[in-house]
């Protein structure tokens, strides 16, 4: 919350926009790990639930090695290409920022892709079930960004370049340590090694993972090309509208995925041990916590334009049917989240596979024709994420409730 007055002070509204979009982009790749991190997040908590050690430190060891092999391919496909790349095209922006963007593109694609590699360890501390481990790490990442953005003014003129430097290195420098603190301490036991790689292993990682990989690119497409959709039509200075209101309400999701945290590993730790009845009991109580929060994010919406106006105090105004199609956008994506966390861990992802590739196929589009042709502007692009995520909101429990009384056949139990 903090970070965004500051950065637009420094930036002002368009280059901020401008980042926001670059930036939305390439955390695209780092959150598109080609299903590597939750395939490892499965397997690796499924190995620890039955405390094979032997097997859990092959799983991270291979998946750290093959991963980095494809991030390095990954290095050589983009270094051939980018002299081919217009980043002014990409982003909408104007015609004085082509040098400056094609340069910083090329070094922020870097950082992000080392960002890449080292954010595998969110993996394994997530099957560990230590999520205030990665609750940690995001807060270091956060504040590290905040004082040295509050710095930069005073050492600095206005830069873009610059700002996206610090922004991108600094996640690199919190999970660098991390990693050097953690494989040496409470990981050591399980902690990559060339002697471990047992590529007949990635086998496993890969098939899980594809699935995944399929997934979180259509969740991407879903939520994170809005800001590309708004750039191109709009201009990137109405990215900066949209992400106020979607940081003020985001504050909620933050609170409920502090809960969600540790359950998608305790999911699979419970399901291979049929601990059916501690499943449910902790669904219904994650059930109760959505609707608290749901209150929450009602109160939100009524007071949002008196928080807008002490938040950023600066001329930006946020429509009032952004910020209530915000909140409804939260209210499902909770909802959604609590079935998600359950299905993922145990593994049946078939019939979200299926619910993901068609809602990622409407999504741009649907966000087109809402923004443009029915005139809604950027708060079309809200509305369209929220049809597709109302999909979701229907079939998930209903795959729950099968799984967990034994009922589940064909596509439900996949």
């Amino acid at each position: 919350m903090a970070i965004v007055p500051i950065s637009i002070d420094y930036l002002g509204k368009s280059e901020y926009g401008i980042w926001l979009t670059l930036a939305s982009i390439l955390n695209w790749f780092v959150n598109l790990d080609f299903g590597i991190g939750n395939g490892l997040r499965n397997k690796l908590a499924e190995a620890l639930a039955l405390n094979n050690l032997k097997i859990a430190k092959i799983y991270v060891s291979t998946a750290y090695i093959v991963f980095a092999a494809g991030i390095l391919l990954a290095f050589i496909i983009y270094s051939v290409v980018h002299s081919y790349l217009n980043w002014v095209k990409i982003l909408h922006s104007p015609m004085q920022y082509l040098e400056l963007l094609n340069s910083l593109a090329y070094w922020v694609i870097i950082l992000f892709l080392v960002q890449f590699l080292l954010k595998l360890l969110s993996s394994i501390i997530n099957a560990d079930q230590s999520p205030s481990l990665n609750g940690l790490l995001s807060l270091s990442i956060n504040f590290l960004t905040l004082v040295v953005v509050y710095l930069l003014p005073r050492n600095s003129h206005n830069s873009l370049f610059i700002f996206a430097l610090v922004c991108s290195a600094v996640p690199i420098v919190i999970f660098g340590i991390a990693s050097i603190i953690l494989f040496r301490g409470k990981y050591k036991h399980i902690s990559p090694s060339y002697k471990h790689l047992d590529l007949k292993y990635s086998g496993g990682l890969v098939k899980l993972g594809l699935k995944f990989f399929i997934i979180q690119t259509s969740a991407i497409i879903i939520f994170s090309t809005d800001n590309i959709i708004i750039s191109q039509i709009y201009g990137p200075q109405y990215v900066t509208t949209y992400n106020i209101a979607y940081k003020y309400f985001y504050m909620v999701p933050l609170i409920f995925n502090v809960v969600l945290a540790p359950y998608w590993s305790a999911f699979t730790d419970a399901f291979v041990k049929k601990e059916y009845e501690w499943i449910k009991s902790t669904v219904n109580k994650l059930v109760i916590i959505w609707a608290l929060l749901s209150l929450l994010t009602i109160v939100m919406i009524v007071i949002s334009n008196t928080v807008y106006k002490i938040w950023i105090d600066k001329d930006v105004e946020v429509p009032i049917l952004l910020s209530i199609l915000t909140g409804l956008f939260v209210i499902i994506a909770n909802w959604n989240n609590i079935f998600g966390y359950f299905l993922n861990g145990v593994g049946k992802v078939r019939l979200q596979l299926y619910s993901a590739i068609f809602t990622a196929l409407i999504n741009i589009p649907l966000s087109i024709f809402l923004a443009k042709n029915m005139n809604m502007g950027i708060t079309g692009v809200m509305a369209a994420t929220n049809i597709c995520l109302v999909i979701a909101f229907i079939w998930a429990p209903i795959q729950y409730h099968k799984i967990i009384t034994n009922k589940a056949k064909g596509i439900w139990d996949k």
